[in-house]
């Protein structure tokens, strides 16, 4: 897919193909409400009949949208595509939320909505209460909406954010020239084979967790939440209900395989071995998460008496779960101490590697602004030397520079903004703050004894409910994505 730099002028405002795919997507997510259906009917809970009408009402509108808009042509434009991207993101919300305001559970809308957000965005912040007593299709449908977002998050980074140059996204253009994309040199076969390779592991987890002593029930749903590095549970005690080493080991091993470029999965197996190991973007990362995990390792250990092996057990399933933005939980970890609470308020802004399910700021940017930090600190010692900053031993362009300086910039401003308007509505500095940072880097569970691995959001009030669902969706979306449509510009053709 070729860049597009600036809007056409002469491009005109054609919602159509918008349209089109929008309603291709909503009739996907009819189809997936099938599943929780078939769950509540076998149970003999009468849920089943709300996801059959919510399927019913989901797929009129999904196929009505693709008939009347399938004259219009599938090539999209960059205003398009943008368009395209954030309310299709809005549009299956919506839709994704009936189930919930209309189900056992009755929900008012607002938390529906924060729910259904919460997952299909794979932040894992709930509203509910009392989840090992839902519906077991109300706990299939949170699992899958994860899992679809993991799958949609994958797609648009390898599809759609390098075309936009979002973020310096655009440093992971898939050329034509690389050797290994010669078999699957488009980009829909590529996302395919990522799709077969997100499948397999999903399997593979599922029953690694079954293996561990998980009903079939609850290992396929947590296998969907962890590739998807979501973090919905089907019990608000999330992981610490199965109080299990081997299912916390494979939790932690199924987050880190979650953050990890789907793109170097594929290369992988179509024969370059070192393509994962290779890239210097997963060895920072394995590195940032095992330093982390071997200080808070001796936190525990000297600080709060644990011993080594819980030590251990503890600090890498948690650092794990909100590095990569999951959200599970076998401890209330805001309680580790003075120490643990700001090291867990950091990691929640890093997030895992481009191409993966994670969000957050991405481990490539912050290599990118430290090569570029290095190289300007070398031109001030030596001012007339020649100095190149390099990313995978690639040089970087003042493009990508400029782009992930003004992505650090509008993260962080809207960070603060979120943060400021929660304190506005009442919340305490930590609930405000941690609430603005977990929705912005889709991370979960905030900090805290109402938001934090404990509790839940339900205690907010609903207008902090409807800012963090448009944090949610704008850190989703890598932030530009939305606030492109903000612009005068955008609207002018």
């Amino acid at each position: 897919m070729p860049p597009l730099e600036s809007f056409d002028r002469n491009d005109t405002m054609d919602f159509r193909s918008v349209f089109l795919v929008i309603g291709i997507l909503l009739t996907t997510l009819a189809v997936m409400m099938g599943i929780p259906a078939i769950f509540d009917l076998l149970d003999g809970h009468p849920d089943w009949e709300v996801f059959t009408v919510s399927a019913g009402v989901t797929l009129f509108v999904g196929v009505a949208m693709a008939l009347t808009s399938r004259a219009g042509s599938m090539r999209l434009s960059t205003r398009q595509a943008f368009m395209m991207t954030t309310f299709s993101w809005i549009a299956l919300t919506v839709f994704a939320a009936l189930p919930f305001h209309f189900g056992a559970l009755g929900l008012s809308f607002t938390d529906a909505y924060f729910e259904a957000m919460s997952g299909l965005t794979t932040t894992g912040s709930t509203v509910i209460v009392g989840l090992d007593a839902a519906p077991s299709g109300i706990l299939v449908w949170r699992a899958l909406l994860q899992w679809l977002g993991g799958i949609g998050i994958i797609v648009m980074a390898i599809a759609i954010l390098p075309m936009l140059n979002v973020g310096g996204m655009q440093l992971f253009r898939m050329e034509s020239s690389d050797q290994s994309e010669k078999a699957l040199p488009r980009t829909a076969q590529v996302a395919s084979a990522i799709g077969v390779i997100y499948l397999v592991l999903t399997g593979i987890w599922a029953g690694s967790y079954w293996l561990a002593g998980m009903s079939g029930f609850e290992a396929v749903a947590h296998s969907m939440t962890t590739i998807a590095t979501g973090g919905f549970s089907t019990s608000d005690k999330s992981m610490a209900h199965f109080d299990s080493a081997a299912v916390d080991c494979i939790a932690t091993a199924g987050m880190v395989v979650g953050a990890l470029p789907f793109l170097l999965y594929l290369k992988t197996l179509q024969g370059n071995w070192l393509a994962l190991f290779s890239d210097s973007q997963v060895q920072c990362f394995i590195s940032i998460v095992v330093t982390i995990i071997l200080v808070m390792t001796g936190w525990l250990w000297l600080e709060h008496g644990f011993d080594p092996v819980m030590s251990l057990r503890l600090a890498s399933f948690n650092i794990v779960s909100i590095i990569t933005g999951t959200g599970y939980a076998t401890s209330d970890y805001s309680l580790w101490g003075s120490f643990a609470l700001p090291i867990f308020f950091f990691i929640m802004f890093i997030g895992g590697c481009a191409g993966s399910t994670t969000c957050g700021i991405k481990v490539f940017r912050i290599q990118v602004l430290y090569a570029a930090a290095r190289t300007q600190i070398h031109h001030l010692v030596e001012p007339h030397g020649v100095f190149i900053p390099y990313y995978n031993r690639r040089p970087i362009s003042d493009e990508v520079i400029v782009s992930v300086l003004s992505f650090f910039f509008m993260w962080f401003f809207s960070f603060c903004a979120l943060a400021l308007a929660l304190g506005v509505l009442g919340l305490d500095f930590l609930t405000a703050f941690s609430s603005a940072a977990t929705a912005i880097a889709n991370v979960g569970p905030a900090l805290g004894p109402i938001v934090g691995p404990s509790g839940t959001f339900q205690p907010l009030p609903e207008a902090a409910k409807w800012l963090m669902a448009g944090g949610m969706l704008v850190g989703r979306l890598e932030l530009f994505t939305v606030f492109v449509m903000l612009s005068h510009s955008f609207w002018r053709g």
